[in-house]
């Protein structure tokens, strides 16, 4: 009867939490957001205020030609978890570590359903979570990150999209400084060295034109502090098209990201790992050595975003 409170009393939770955003975001229109980001004081401002590296400075693996586009169904062939990383990132990598960020603390930018509650924070808390045998592989990357799976993101919140992140109106006063973005406020704070970018909400009634320009925003203000992005997929198809996901895979190819094709990791599940409103993950603990929970989204999410960070880290340490 615990267990079954407990779980109601979670589940009850995050689709409150969730719901709060899609209708936050939902009614937010374009020409507001783009007014929002309008303003920003200029970049000097911004960069003295955050200690981050100006524009001008950018690396030059992030001053990228697009290439060509992918074919429209490409990215439902991409792996779930990445299978390795190219050099372009661990020179970013490097420079990061030369500009004062933490080889051993990684951020997470997101929405809804990136809650600490939720995603990750399992991993800070031994008993809330078992490998198993199959990924136990998996226990030096928790232990090398410790510390940054359970904290608290100052660029994730419900409600949050890829233009709400880029806002100084957004960010969280009591940390971040006037006229600073929560995407800037994060990286100055935290100095992460990985950052995951999963951003399923959106708002748009061309979602993946308006998706693109201000995910390009956010991936190259990432890799001008020397931080490695993972793009995440998301599992929903609310746009009716899938064109967030084939937006977010050619964002991965044109930059040479790790992709967490997040898409791909639950789309065999029941439902699609999507709960009846077909937004919300369906929720089991995090047990990954039990078949029945593992029919749930929620246990892949936490599963996958892990494999992916212990790949990229593995390809990080790598020498080129």
């Amino acid at each position: 009867m615990k267990n079954k409170i407990f779980l109601f009393l979670l589940t009850l939770t995050l689709l409150t939490a969730c719901s709060t955003g899609q209708a936050i975001s939902a009614n937010v229109p374009v020409q507001a957001t783009e007014a929002m980001l309008q303003t920003q004081p200029t970049t000097d401002s911004v960069i003295k205020a955050t200690n981050l590296p100006p524009t001008d400075t950018l690396l030059p693996t992030t001053t990228f030609t697009p290439k060509p586009p992918l074919e429209k169904k490409a990215w439902m062939q991409m792996p779930a978890v990445p299978t390795g990383i190219g050099d372009s990132m661990r020179f970013v990598y490097e420079k990061g570590l030369a500009q004062g960020n933490d080889p051993t603390r990684f951020s997470i930018i997101g929405d809804c359903q990136n809650v600490s509650s939720y995603f990750l924070s399992i991993y800070d808390k031994p008993g809330d979570f078992s490998l198993g045998e199959k990924y136990n592989y998996l226990q030096p990357t928790i232990d090398y990150y410790q510390g940054s799976f359970s904290r608290k993101s100052l660029a994730v919140k419900g409600g949050f999209n890829v233009a709400a992140i880029l806002s100084p109106l957004r960010a969280d006063p009591k940390f971040c400084n006037q006229g600073e973005s929560p995407l800037d406020c994060e990286l100055r704070i935290w100095r992460p060295s990985i950052v995951f970018v999963s951003m399923e909400t959106w708002w748009s009634e061309k979602p993946a034109q308006e998706y693109d320009k201000y995910m390009r925003r956010v991936i190259a203000r990432i890799l001008e502090t020397g931080a490695v992005p993972i793009i995440a997929t998301k599992a929903d198809n609310l746009e009716g098209n899938n064109a967030i996901n084939a937006t977010i895979a050619q964002i991965a190819y044109d930059y040479d990201l790790p992709l967490w094709n997040f898409w791909a990791a639950v789309h065999p599940l029941p439902n699609h790992g999507l709960s009846p409103d077909h937004f919300h993950l369906t929720f089991a603990r995090n047990f990954f050595d039990d078949p029945v929970r593992m029919k749930s989204a929620w246990p892949w999410r936490n599963l996958t975003a892990l494999q992916a960070l212990e790949v990229v880290h593995r390809g990080l340490m790598e020498k080129p």
